[in-house]
């Protein structure tokens, strides 16, 4: 059997998780969170991971019941992430897989996202909608490459999120877009927003900027809206946009199958709006809550189990981080091809 430790720690979570052959063995994790009104910084977020990062290693390895003598190869988030937070995760990996004398290997963080999905819904060839603080994405695998067929042109769509909590002064504990969630719940009136659509890409930038400059202050101190209803309209708005451009892309692809992957994919709503569409075309859909959408470090060694088990290995000079979406060919996988 082969068990893999992978560490990531791209954002504002430090996480680090143990596989063995598709199983997970341990998932612990950190969050770093930081007041209402404000985002957390790379510098900030890179010392909370320093601070945090041994204990959870060693809770990884007691959860699992395994010894470093038992771990095969060590993998860790090479990127796309926040620089700091990066570097940091990094550099302990290298180091552990030095002390422990054991292989080492840089996972796509988005790759890892996707994987995991995969391994834990089980679906087989779905049509992946990557919802997260810092991408969003529709990914299609076919002829082993996994292949955007529609993005966001300007801001993620957890980033549209936490800023909107950032504007109306929303906890960031345990998330923005948890709390954000839970307010939507309570929110009874509709208000419109720029619903912004292209083609197979989607534009989230017009939308913040209409609810900072122009809408959430007047119609909040007016009494035109609760901050619940923006809440609820917010929601509406932006998962209608990534259920239309998903949609589009299915039928491109001829897909049966979606599978929501990335933070935001928790999100209940945003679940169900998709699973509307999904059944209205026949087809299924697949998602996962908070253990394994959020980010995690079994993702990163589901990822690096399935490298590692091609033979693929990252030589020490090569084990950079880079901040930037690194491309998303895989030679590795097999049983995924169309």
């Amino acid at each position: 059997m082969t068990v893999v430790i992978g560490f990531e720690g791209s954002a504002n979570k430090i996480g680090i998780g143990i596989i063995r052959d598709g199983e997970v063995l341990s998932n612990p994790r950190r969050t770093y969170i930081t007041p209402p009104g404000q985002g957390f910084m790379p510098s900030d977020t890179a010392r909370h991971h320093r601070a945090v990062i041994l204990t959870v290693l060693k809770e990884a390895l007691d959860q699992a019941g395994l010894k470093p003598a038992d771990i095969d190869c060590v993998a860790y988030t090479k990127g796309p992430g926040m620089g700091a937070p990066l570097v940091t995760v990094a550099l302990v990996a290298r180091t552990v897989a030095q002390l422990w004398g054991k292989p080492l290997l840089g996972v796509n963080h988005c790759v890892g996202h996707i994987e995991m999905g995969r391994l834990i819904t089980k679906a087989n060839n779905p049509t992946v909608l990557y919802v997260s603080g810092g991408n969003t994405q529709v990914i299609a695998y076919s002829e082993r490459r996994y292949r955007i067929f529609g993005e966001t042109i300007d801001i993620a769509v957890g980033n549209c999120l936490d800023r909107f909590a950032r504007v109306i002064k929303i906890s960031n504990d345990p998330s923005p877009g948890y709390n954000i969630e839970q307010m939507a719940k309570k929110g009874s009136q509709y208000v419109e927003l720029p619903y912004t659509v292209k083609g197979m890409d989607v534009s989230f930038s017009g939308i913040l900027s209409y609810i900072e400059v122009s809408s959430a202050h007047k119609m909040l101190s007016s009494g035109q809206c609760t901050a619940e209803d923006l809440c609820f309209s917010l929601q509406e708005t932006l998962f209608s946009m990534l259920v239309e451009i998903t949609e589009r892309a299915m039928a491109h692809c001829g897909s049966q199958e979606v599978l929501i992957v990335g933070g935001v994919g928790c999100n209940l709503r945003l679940q169900e709006m998709m699973d509307v569409m999904c059944k209205e075309r026949g087809a299924k859909l697949f998602a996962t809550d908070e253990r394994f959408c959020i980010d995690n470090g079994a993702m990163i060694a589901q990822a690096g189990w399935e490298m590692f088990r091609s033979g693929h290995v990252t030589e020490l000079k090569d084990s950079w981080i880079t901040q930037r979406s690194l491309c998303l060919f895989t030679t590795w996988r097999t049983p995924w091809v169309i």
